[in-house]
């Protein structure tokens, strides 16, 4: 058997375009870059089901991100104040 051959994401890009353009049928494809038929078949599937993630709304994406960033800083706040609290009583004893 013969070694199993990688391949890089822009080759597969290259040969899941053409087939889905359709201008080949995806044997004469296969032929032609030498991957089975299968294969070809197998990236298509995963490119166009990864298309609507591809143009999901980046506005909910930033939002993820601010309320992520947000949420980190109240926490900071959080610690801050304990430790602002802390310290108010702790001066309060020395004074």
């Amino acid at each position: 058997m013969g070694e199993r051959r990688r391949h890089t994401a822009a080759f597969k890009a290259k040969v899941v375009l053409e087939a889905i353009r359709a201008d080949r049928s995806v044997n004469e494809l296969a032929g032609l870059y030498r991957v089975h038929p299968s294969q070809i078949a197998h990236w298509k599937k995963r490119a166009v089901e990864g298309l609507a993630e591809l143009f999901a709304d980046g506005r909910a994406k930033a939002r993820d991100g601010e309320d992520a960033v947000q949420a980190e800083l109240y926490q900071q706040i959080g610690r801050m104040k304990v430790e602002l609290d802390f310290l108010k009583k702790k001066s309060g004893l020395l004074g």
